[in-house]
């Protein structure tokens, strides 16, 4: 599962991607390591049209997966949009897209022990998206703060490609790398859209370091 990633891109490159753009994110800094159940901007749907906003990090879990005290952390990651549980967030009106620069799965190093791999489009770390779905929702997230009501995000999984698999075997976050599939997965019927649940072609993605707890650098997304 991917639980860390980072987004350093100037936010005016998210901005340019999205014609009239609603940018409610303030100045926003460089994010080189956002971990679960942390705030990280996130694109979506508005109602006077694309929305660049604030979220915090983990879907609501399924209610076999709350503890006894009522805490849900939350998921981060969503493979199986099949299940009841999804597909009540897989309409437009619940789609969004993440930027990113890069991502980390837990993997080998080059000498051989276990550490954080990042992965990028290559080494600029051009801007991209995961594709993500979000909800209001009210939960205990943390015991100290009890219930609170917060706009959650995910974003979805693949089977992981020859790049990621050595490191990582079970999987690897569904990346959208152009224009045209980001408006794909924001506006288009649910079928439609979700046939970018796969993975990256082998040649999108290189290992951009390792065993950093963050990772800096950007470009603009690719034409």
């Amino acid at each position: 599962m991917c639980n860390l990633y980072s987004m350093t891109t100037a936010q005016d490159a998210i901005r340019q991607i999205f014609e009239g753009i609603t940018d409610n994110t303030g100045n926003l800094a460089a994010l080189p390591g956002i971990y679960p159940d942390t705030m990280a901007p996130v694109v979506r749907n508005g109602p006077d049209g694309p929305e660049l906003t604030m979220m915090r990090w983990g879907m609501p879990s399924p209610r076999s997966r709350i503890s006894a005290s009522g805490r849900d952390p939350g998921l981060t990651n969503i493979r199986n949009t099949a299940s009841g549980h999804w597909r009540r967030w897989l309409g437009v009106e619940n789609r969004c897209v993440v930027p990113m620069t890069s991502f980390c799965e837990p993997g080998k190093l080059p000498d051989w022990k276990k550490g954080n791999v990042w992965f990028a489009l290559d080494e600029s770390r051009p801007l991209a998206f995961f594709a993500g779905i979000w909800t209001q929702w009210t939960s205990i997230r943390k015991v100290k703060e009890g219930k609170t009501t917060d706009e959650l995000y995910g974003f979805l999984t693949t089977d992981a490609n020859a790049v990621v698999k050595p490191h990582h075997p079970r999987a690897m976050p569904v990346i959208l790398t152009s224009r045209d599939e980001v408006q794909t997965w924001l506006t288009a019927p649910t079928a439609e859209a979700l046939a970018l649940q796969r993975p990256l072609p082998d040649d999108a993605l290189t290992i951009v370091a390792y065993g950093a707890r963050q990772d800096e650098g950007s470009t603009l997304l690719h034409k």
